[in-house]
Formats: C-alpha cells, structure tokens, sequence
C-alpha cells in the first residue's frame, strides 16, 4: 500500500506518525493507501518552514514569481492526465470529470500568472508641493489553506498560487480522505522552481486544522467546506486574530420558467445535478418547476437518468462514479430513505440503478424525488450527493421567493427564452452567482468565487481579483524629494529579475 505523508520545507517528510488514516479506492472498496495524521510537532514544523521562507520568497521579484508560475504551468499542462487519474483514483469522479477539474484548475494558475500586473498600485503625483502618494501591496506572511476532498486538485490551486505569487508562503491542508493530489501539486511547484519552504502539504483531521487556526505564525485562513465547519473556521480563525475567508455549503436552485426549452433544461438538470455524483458545492441539487412544466420536464429528467452509464471512472464509457467514501454513501442514502418517508415522490431510485463496477464500491445512482416540500430533510439539507428533488410552484415571484428564503446563497440558475424574465431575476435572485441558461455558473478564472448568506464567512470570495485582494494588504506612502538625484549613464537593458 502506498504511504501519503506531509511535504515539509521541499521534501517528504521522514518522521514516524504516531496516528494514520486509511485511503480507499471508491470503486472497489479496498483501501489504497495510509495517510500520516499531523500532530501538533509536525503543524509547527510545517509552519516554521513557511516562515524560515518568507523573507526570501517576499523580497524576491515579480518576475522571478511569475516565471515559477508559467513553469509550473506548462508542467500542469503536460502532466493533467497523471493528476486526473490520482483524483479518480481516490475520490472516485470519472477520469473525463477529473479532466475537467484540472483544466478548471489551470485557469486559476494562468490568472496568477499575470501577478506582476495583478500588484500594480496606485500613483498620485504633487499632491502638495513636491509631495508625491502612492500604494503598495505586500504580503501577509504564512498562510493556510484547508481544502475539501470533492475537488482534491481545484480548489488548492484556486488558493495557493495566487498566495504565492503575491509573496506568501503556504502550508496546504487537504481532505485525508484524497490527499494524494496535494502532493503531486507541491513536487510539480518544486520542479517548476519553488524554493524549499514556499508550500508545504500537512496531512491529518482536526488536530491539523486546529494547529493552524490557532498557531500565532498563520496570519490568514482559506476554506472550503460544509458550513458547519466553515463557521467553526472562521470563528476559530478570527478569534486568533487571522484573516479568513471560509466558504460553506449550499442547496442551490435551477428555476425553470414555461417558456424555457425543456430538453435544454432537463440535459442541464442531469449534468449538474449527478456529474461527480452530486459531491460538488455547485451541484444543482433543487429544480423549481414553474407551472405548468412538472409534470413534462420530470418526465424529460427520469428518461434521461435511466440511460446513465455509473461504475469505475477508469473503465470506458463510464459518466458517474462512486462516492468518496462507504459512511458518505450511507449518509446520502439515509435522505432516499428520509424522502420517501417523508411523502415524497421517488421518480427515480438510484439504489437500484446497475452498476458497472465491482461489488464493494460506494455506489448510489442518481436519484430523483418530485413533489418535494420544503420542510423535508431532502430539501432542508445539503446532501451531497447524487439525489434531485423537484419542488413545484405556481409562479415565477413563488419561484423568487424559495430561492431567497434559504439559508444558502451560492449558486443558481434560471432556464427561459424570455430576457426580461432573466435580467429580473439575475438583479433580485440573492446568491453569489447566477447561471442564465448555465446550470452550474462556476466563475472563470479572472473573475471570484464565491456565495452569499450561510455559504460564505468572511467578506472575500476566492481566486480572482478576490484573491489578490485576500492575500495581500495595502500599504500607502506619501515622499518628498527636495533635490533631483542623477544615475550615471548605463547603455544596458534593464534587467527584471
């Protein structure tokens, strides 16, 4: 079995860990691998080999910074099939869904890479009599970053790059569940030229992220999770004095209007509804049937659920794994159990569906619930995984209303041919983003990530303008120079680096 232990200061770490966890492969059942478990020796070990970096990896150019990054991008690039096979490995998405992944992930990386006009400032000249103003933007010092096991490549490289390039210093804390992606990402960084201590991998559960919530050398946090634990992270970290931004969970909505095209909307509510079995933050999980389209759109949904091709992500044809783990698969198929228990209608029973794939793997296929109310747990919570429950309504303002009243503002959708209905909803809708015709409005790269209400602590959202903004604080100078100063005469092109 394979051994995932920390990456300390450019380098496997040797020690012995006095705890470990287990890694399984989805499909099968069988574990994979062991994971070393930080305990609080390693969290400070990891943490000093950040701060031993800082200094040099701060005053280094952004030139330098940037090259490291266009490096790290081209071996990304050569390399993504190698990484989409280690998250299909352990998390169980299939290799075509890992693919995607990692493509997402490198918009992230070719977006930092631009950071030398990304930490552009602003210039005020002869403000007052020879006085000149201008700002800067410097660095935190060491950050942290604690990512989720459903995109175990996405969204580190949504956080640690920009972090980098903007003169920090990482320790990165993935999901034990997958944390083999993690590791990959800090050899490619090393090879690319990273220098030893710039991003550090810690390994481990809640003594790992408490070590880092707490210890007074992490000056700031990025998370993404469920929202208990993402308020427990912001809470935690910002009671320590640290800036955080933790993003949670959501229950996000795909409103379907009449006059919507309803292959359209029912190719769109299969997609997002079940791609990556449903383990995604941005995972259609609530199609709101406007009158009087229940009743067909429903129909257009089962149909095409029937012909879905769910087993191993790494055989041929597959287009829905596993879940991540066997207490995961449990837990979501509890709520197929709550929801018909609760009156509401099974459309479609993933718990039957066949399954390419061998005996032992986590497997439920999607899963489809009609006539959903909202008081039920299958509607009140975030699943995470591949069940859609349809709640239907009588009129678009019902429709606003649903999507307003809960408690998640991440992500939603409206599907219609109608421009005014979606240019309203787009203004009145209250998330974080909005998908027209678009079921799942992941922003590209150069833009933020990033819900509203209980989907998000803190005021940042990541990556992006956003992130630039997070891992960086403003600094304003006011000069005066009473006499001009002369260079001698230099013939030479400037050099940047």
């Amino acid at each position: 079995m394979t051994r995932i232990t920390h990456w300390i200061n450019g380098k496997p770490w040797d020690g012995v860990a006095s705890r470990t966890g287990e890694v399984y492969d989805p499909a099968t059942g069988n574990v994979s691998g062991t994971v070393d478990f930080a305990a609080q020796s390693e969290v400070d070990a990891a943490v000093s080999a950040a701060a031993a970096a800082f200094p040099a990896w701060r005053d280094s150019s952004l030139a330098k910074r940037s090259n490291v990054l266009f490096k790290f991008r081209e071996l990304l690039a050569a390399r993504k099939g190698d990484l989409a096979a280690i998250v299909t490995a352990e998390h169980g998405k299939v290799l075509d869904d890992a693919g995607g992944e990692v493509q997402r992930a490198l918009e992230a990386v070719e977006f930092a890479c631009g950071i030398p006009h990304l930490l552009k400032g602003g210039f005020s000249e002869n403000v007052s009599t020879k006085v000149d103003v201008y700002s800067i933007q410097q660095p935190l010092g060491v950050v942290a970053v604690i990512s989720p096991f459903n995109f175990p490549a996405m969204v580190p490289l949504w956080f640690v790059p920009n972090a980098i390039a903007c003169g920090n210093t990482v320790v990165l804390k993935p999901s034990e569940k997958d944390p083999s992606a993690a590791n990959f990402i800090a050899e490619l960084l090393a090879e690319a030229g990273l220098p030893d201590g710039v991003l550090n991998v810690l390994h481990g559960d809640k003594v790992a992220v408490d070590g880092l919530l707490e210890h007074k050398t992490v000056k700031a946090v990025s998370f993404v999770g469920s929202t208990p634990i993402a308020r427990y992270v912001y809470e935690t970290g910002t009671s320590h004095g640290k800036r955080v931004q933790a993003l949670g969970g959501a229950k996000n909505h795909m409103v379907v209007l009449p006059d919507a095209d309803l292959d359209l909307a029912a190719d769109a509510a299969v997609s997002a509804g079940f791609g990556s079995a449903g383990e995604r933050c941005m995972a259609i999980s609530v199609v709101v049937a406007v009158d009087p389209v229940g009743d067909e759109l429903v129909d257009k949904i089962s149909s095409r659920m029937s012909g879905l091709h769910v087993g191993d992500g790494r055989r041929a044809g597959c287009e829905m794994g596993p879940l991540v783990t066997r207490a995961h698969r449990d837990r979501v198929e509890s709520y197929v159990e709550a929801g018909v228990a609760s009156g509401a209608t099974l459309a479609v029973d993933g718990r039957g569906h066949p399954v390419d794939g061998a005996a032992g793997g986590f497997w439920l296929g999607p899963t489809l619930f009609d006539r959903v109310r909202t008081d039920m747990s299958i509607y009140t919570d975030e699943i995470f995984g591949p069940v859609l429950s349809v709640v239907r309504v009588p009129t678009y303002d019902a429709a606003m209303e649903l999507v307003n009243s809960n408690q998640y503002g991440n992500g939603t959708a409206i599907f219609t041919n109608d421009g005014g209905a979606a240019r309203r909803f787009q203004n009145e809708v209250e998330v974080g983003m909005v998908g027209v015709n678009v079921p799942i409005p992941v922003p590209v790269g150069y833009y933020s990530f990033g819900g509203w209400k209980d989907s998000l602590f803190g005021d940042t959202h990541a990556y992006g303008p956003h992130g630039i903004h997070f891992f960086t604080r403003s600094k304003v100078v006011t000069n005066r120079w009473l006499d001009p100063s002369h260079g001698g005469v230099n013939l030479g092109f400037p050099q940047n680096i």
